[in-house]
């Protein structure tokens, strides 16, 4: 079950596991059990795996800053050949 981060207008924040179904729904605070309401905060990578960490940071700053890519001056990328018969869509 994921961790959800609360916020008590008495308390202050505090977490809580719920499941999917419950997470947007309110609930009472482990302390005074008025009602507190959830708060969106950053996913702890520090758990995670480096590649989808990674990975996750890529498509963080892609959406902000896309990366932009160009075909090299010759036409074709290094270490690749030119070959008419290979992948065209037209045939004579």
């Amino acid at each position: 079950m994921p961790i959800y981060d609360f916020v008590c207008e008495d308390c202050g924040p505090f977490e809580q596991r719920r499941s999917f179904t419950e997470a947007g729904e309110p609930m009472a605070c482990p302390s005074c059990e008025k009602e507190a309401r959830r708060i969106f905060s950053m996913p702890s990578t520090r758990s995670m795996p480096i590649a989808l960490s990674g990975a996750m940071s890529r498509a963080e700053k892609s959406a902000y800053e896309p990366t932009v890519v160009r075909q090299p001056a010759g036409g074709t990328l290094p270490g690749t050949k030119y070959s008419p018969g290979h992948g065209g869509h037209c045939h004579h």
